[in-house]
């Protein structure tokens, strides 16, 4: 593993808090961060060169098999949150993401969030190792 990783290993993104993300108490439900971590992963995935048709073509899928999140500050309707992933390890068949989610608009801390990933052949279930340019890329080529 390198200390210096390819531009392309880390993401931003932006997510508005909207009503169906609430909960009776007026903040952001616990399991919606989740969905915006997912967003923010998938952006990246793409952005590696695992893309919709990528996965299409080679039936290989990027699953998580462990999640570990720790919620700091509720967010609330309306506020504009920053995701922001990368990936910090790798080996075999095996990667780790972290995110963290922020409130630009005071700087407060949302949620940390750090991911295990496999390359999973689908439909049989087997891992497939990562591919040889890993982490610069995600695509597993021709």
């Amino acid at each position: 593993m390198s200390d210096s990783l390819p531009e392309n290993c880390t993401i931003s993104t932006e997510v508005r808090v909207m009503y169906f993300d609430t909960d009776a108490g007026g903040v952001v439900h616990n399991i919606v961060y989740l969905r915006f971590i997912e967003t923010a992963r998938t952006l990246l995935a793409i952005q590696m060169g695992m893309d919709f048709k990528e996965i299409e073509r080679t039936g290989v899928h990027a699953v998580v098999t462990r999640t570990e999140i720790d919620y700091k500050s509720p967010a609330r309707l309306g506020d504009v949150l920053l995701v922001q992933g990368r990936v910090v390890e790798w080996s075999g068949v095996r990667f780790w993401v972290e995110f963290e989610v922020t409130r630009p608009s005071d700087g407060a801390l949302m949620v940390k969030c750090r991911q295990a990933l496999a390359l999973v052949q689908m439909p049989s279930g087997k891992p497939v190792r990562l591919p040889a340019g890993f982490p610069a890329t995600l695509s597993l080529g021709a």
